[in-house]
């Protein structure tokens, strides 16, 4: 088994815009070691969230490889996308992208369900877990419309961790949160990174919520600029 849970050797990645081809990846290469948590920053169109999407297996590169956990990702059909991100990856969005119909646990739950591994009731006591792990265990039949930016959060991040994943992504998972609710949640996952060893890659704009990270990773014109690691987590986390 590798060292590392995510490798991306020189991946590029091009748009269409009309009729001319724009690239928005030029040749990244990068290694992801199990358990680190890394941020992805840069300007608007330097290639980050292009970047991202492709970990995430929502998007293709044009070309180059990208070996998630050591399956290569670049070679699989949709369905076996679709399946990787099921058992190995949780995400995180800005928009927290709920279910408005299905109250928080259920919105928990509703992973476990698509996976099908897990009877009914060890489903919803992880469920419960989970809940309470996030600091909501009084909130479980609220609806997403009941709850505050910050609770709505927590309930995604209990969420992406329905499957126990080893890879948690995340899309500027702070930006519609005031800075207070944005240092909680960023607590929370750096939290669980450590706690529980899951590898975190998220974006952000605010480089406050990039000193969670261990690793910082700054692209610019689609390819990484530079690389800061920070040495001082241990007075912060």
């Amino acid at each position: 088994m590798s060292d590392f849970i995510i490798e991306v050797d020189n991946i590029h990645k091009s748009y269409l815009m009309g009729k001319e081809a724009v690239p928005a990846l030029r040749g990244v290469t990068v290694k992801v070691p199990r358990g680190e948590m890394v941020c992805l920053m840069g300007p608007s169109g330097s290639g980050k969230t292009t970047l991202l999407n492709l970990l995430g297996g929502l998007d293709e590169p044009g070309r180059g490889h990208i070996l998630i956990d050591g399956q290569n990702v670049v070679a699989m059909d949709e369905e076996q996308v679709a399946r990787l991100r099921l058992h190995k990856m949780g995400f995180i969005f800005q928009t927290f992208n709920l279910l408005s119909n299905f109250t928080a646990f259920e919105n928990v739950e509703a992973p476990m369900v698509l996976h099908g591994t897990l009877g009914r009731k060890p489903r919803r006591e992880r469920a419960r877990l989970l809940m309470e792990q996030v600091g909501l265990a009084d909130r479980m039949d609220h609806y997403p419309s009941e709850l505050s930016g910050g609770q709505q959060q927590r309930v995604a991040i209990a969420r992406a961790l329905a499957n126990d994943p080893p890879i948690i992504i995340g899309d500027e998972m702070t930006g519609d949160l005031d800075s207070q609710t944005g240092f909680e949640v960023m607590t929370l996952i750096r939290q669980l990174n450590q706690a529980h060893g899951k590898t975190v890659i998220f974006v952000t704009h605010d480089p406050r919520m990039a000193d969670f990270a261990d690793r910082t990773i700054h692209m610019l014109d689609g390819v990484i600029h530079r690389e800061e690691h920070n040495h001082d987590l241990g007075e912060r986390t």
